[in-house]
């Protein structure tokens, strides 16, 4: 089993009065979720804690019969279980949402990443970026439901003259109908690959080379606090998350008790040199 360390982090930014945005990690589980929620009073926040917990308790659940079929025969039965567990979140949401009047019209984009043994498995309804270091270069592997992407994939974007703001409308949530489409990917995992999830507050503020290059060269607690602090800096007016995961290399040689005895080898011995 592969080793994962992970780090997140949620800020309320400069302008908002509520932290609508929630996230979700666990490297034994191998779940990390960022939910960015929207919605009158604390709709939002509702509609994004409710998304982080169902995917958080549909994946840990043991493995069913009846996970969701699937029309890519290139995707694993684990992308089917997470799919499954979206669709179970926006029926969630969506019930809670007409249940109750407070929460009318809640919704909340959701993007997550599983990773199992040997793959990548990402997932993502709204605009909440997933990104992939590998080899030290950073690529988006999610789909933003925008406007402004509809529009740049059926070629019309230069055609259409829209406010800015109307750029960035979405064209799908959680919870906001009966049923949503999700975007679905899985691709081949190696040792040193990195995933960054994080919302709009993030993206919309900092460059996926920015990204790149913190994730990189710090520690990834470190990282979340200084992408966080440059979003703030250029504005924050929205909500800022991002969730960072490593994957490393399972083995003896990667055993937490055993780290400790190599490093010190390595210090007391100048020709030491760690041999897989």
């Amino acid at each position: 089993m592969k080793q994962i360390e992970s780090a997140g982090l949620t800020d309320i930014g400069r302008k908002r009065k509520i932290n609508q945005d929630a996230f979700f990690l666990d490297d034994r589980l191998g779940l990390y979720v960022v939910a960015d929620g929207m919605g009158g009073h604390k709709a939002g926040e509702v509609a994004a804690r409710m998304v982080v917990e169902n995917l958080r308790d549909s994946m840990a659940l043991p493995p069913s019969e009846d996970t969701m079929p699937l029309e890519d025969d290139s995707l694993s039965p684990m992308a089917g279980r997470l799919l499954e567990a979206i669709h179970v979140a926006n029926r969630n949401v969506y019930r809670a949402s007409l249940e109750d009047e407070t929460l009318q019209g809640m919704g909340s984009t959701g993007s997550a990443v599983f990773l199992t043994d040997s793959t990548i498995i990402g997932a993502n309804v709204g605009d909440s970026p997933i990104y992939l270091i590998h080899r030290n270069h950073i690529n988006e592997i999610s789909m933003a439901h925008t406007l402004e992407a509809q529009l740049a994939a059926t070629g019309a974007n230069e055609n259409r003259k829209l406010d800015r703001a109307a750029h960035h409308i979405l064209t799908q949530a959680i919870g906001t109908r009966e049923t949503v489409d999700p975007y679905l990917c899985e691709i081949q995992c190696f040792p040193g690959d990195m995933v960054v999830i994080g919302s709009d507050g993030l993206s919309n503020k900092v460059a996926k080379e920015e990204i790149n290059h913190a994730a990189r060269s710090m520690p990834l607690p470190q990282a979340c606090h200084h992408l966080v602090a440059m979003a703030n800096e250029r504005g924050g007016e929205d909500n800022i998350t991002v969730l960072i995961a490593r994957i490393g290399s399972a083995g003896f040689l990667n055993n937490p008790v055993i780290k400790p005895f190599i490093h010190f080898f390595r210090s007391a011995f100048a020709g030491f040199r760690n041999k897989r």
